[in-house]
This record gives C-alpha cells, sequence and structure tokens, in this order.
C-alpha cells in the first residue's frame, strides 16, 4: 500500500488559487487591519451569496479578526480582505478597528495568536 502523498489536497482540502476566489482583485475596497473584527449584519442571508463569501460571512457570526478569518480559510490575509471589504460594502458584514482596550485583552491576543499560527 503507498503512502499518502504529502503534497497533495485530499478531497476535502482542494486549494482554490487566491486569484479565483477574489476574481483577479488584488486590493480590498475596505481598509481592513489583521486585528479588525468583523461581524455580519443579518441584513444578507448566506444562501444568497457565492460559495466562498458565504463560508466568510458563516465564519463572522461573532466577532472574528481577518488574521482569524484568512487562517480558517487557508487563504493569503489579502483574500480574505478582498472577500470580507465585499461584504461589508452589501451591507452583510460590519467592522470596527480595534481600540487600544482591545489590543491588551488577553483574549482577543490569543484568538489573533491561534489565527497567526493557523496560516
Amino acid at each position: 500500500m503507498n503512502a499518502p502523498d504529502e503534497h497533495s489536497p485530499s478531497d476535502s482540502e482542494m486549494w482554490v488559487r487566491p486569484y479565483t476566489v477574489t476574481n483577479g482583485r488584488t486590493h480590498p475596497s475596505t481598509v481592513l487591519e489583521l486585528m479588525s473584527l468583523v461581524r455580519t449584519t443579518g441584513k444578507v442571508a448566506p444562501e444568497r451569496l457565492g460559495h466562498d463569501h458565504a463560508q466568510v460571512l458563516r465564519l463572522c457570526q461573532s466577532p472574528i479578526s481577518v488574521a482569524e478569518v484568512a487562517a480558517v480559510l487557508k487563504q493569503p490575509v489579502m483574500v480574505a480582505k478582498v472577500l470580507l471589504s465585499d461584504l461589508i460594502q452589501l451591507g452583510a458584514a460590519a467592522t470596527r478597528a480595534p481600540s487600544q482596550a482591545d489590543s491588551t485583552d488577553p483574549a482577543l491576543l490569543e484568538a489573533l495568536l491561534d489565527g497567526l499560527q493557523r496560516l
């Protein structure tokens, strides 16, 4: 029996090229930092969106950082920023930059570290 090839993705981990996910766009229309928190607004149902945008919107049911979204998607941060920016433009998600108080919150810092380690 042959050992699985470490470099070939399994059926459940098929990787899609970043430019395909973003339709060739390389810059988000909204300024987002790695620690910017994004959350759904409830104004747009995921079922009304394409696969990638719906997946991101489901991640945003509770506040999540841009870095965490990128880690879960297993895509570059810029891809996450473009998708999140699209959702913000649609009114499906809202963002806020982290405040000074947020930057010392151990739970937020731990979540950010976890997200960055998954990249």
